[in-house]
């Protein structure tokens, strides 16, 4: 086995002995930067406007309290997740996807979330799943989801992303976590329009109804149903956003 040797000691104790190079403080820079600009890409809502989103690296090593070197680094690391573009004399580009790769990644996004409904029900409790039906419960109470845009745009951004916490999945949060960056931000950007909010709210309470019911085929169905709706919507009104 490469870079690892087997050292027998006294009796039947054997221990594995690692060869592991030590780890550069500098490297260490690098990864908390590029976990940090990550999360900080992440959280920008990349498609509430077309015009380009530019990083500095001056102001980011700056802010973050590094230096450039571990800043530039993590840039590269970011580019080959497809995350930036360093654009010369310009500075770091954020990259939006185009029409045909969003609507790739709302169905993947669809299919992963479908999963996730379908082990939240084998592992999560009664009283975490009602946690979705309470952050529903504002907007069939009173306002409805369109007099309370903004909000509601936020709730059901955060829906999402509980069924994915719920699957209690590693794997799944990850996989998800960069799709999330571009899937939000569409979420946010049409639930304004041609009724989406009203239509969201009433696939939220069925795959609510389901996932209390323990109704895992249904949920199931229901929830990737209802992705794959804004997969086709962005295929039939994406003139609308997209270049």
């Amino acid at each position: 086995m490469a870079g690892l040797e087997r050292t027998r000691t006294s009796g039947r104790r054997a221990t594995l002995a690692v060869n592991l190079p030590r780890i550069r403080q500098e490297e260490s820079y690098k990864s908390k930067a590029y976990a940090a600009l990550k999360q900080a890409i992440i959280k920008m809502d990349l498609y509430a406007t077309s015009e380009p989103i530019m990083l500095d690296e001056r102001e980011i090593s700056e802010r973050i309290g590094v230096s450039r070197t571990p800043i530039r680094e993590a840039v590269a690391m970011l580019e080959q997740d497809g995350f930036v573009r360093t654009v010369p004399r310009r500075g770091i580009l954020v990259l939006r996807k185009t029409k045909r790769e969003i609507i790739q990644m709302v169905q993947a996004w669809a299919a992963l979330e479908s999963m996730a409904v379908r082990l939240l029900i084998q592992t999560a409790s009664d009283s975490e799943i009602a946690g979705l039906r309470e952050l529903m419960r504002k907007f069939t109470e009173g306002q409805t989801p369109d007099e309370r845009l903004s909000d509601y745009s936020s709730a059901n951004i955060q829906f999402h992303q509980m069924i994915i916490s719920l699957s209690k999945s590693d794997v799944l949060a990850e996989m998800t976590d960069n799709l999330l960056l571009h899937v939000r931000g569409i979420r946010a950007m049409t639930i304004g329009r041609h009724d989406r909010a009203k239509r969201s709210i009433g696939d939220h309470l069925a795959i609510i109804d389901a996932i209390e019911k323990r109704d895992t085929d249904l949920a199931e169905r229901l929830s990737r149903d209802h992705t794959l709706g804004l997969a086709d919507f962005v295929e039939r009104h994406g003139h609308e956003f997209f270049d």
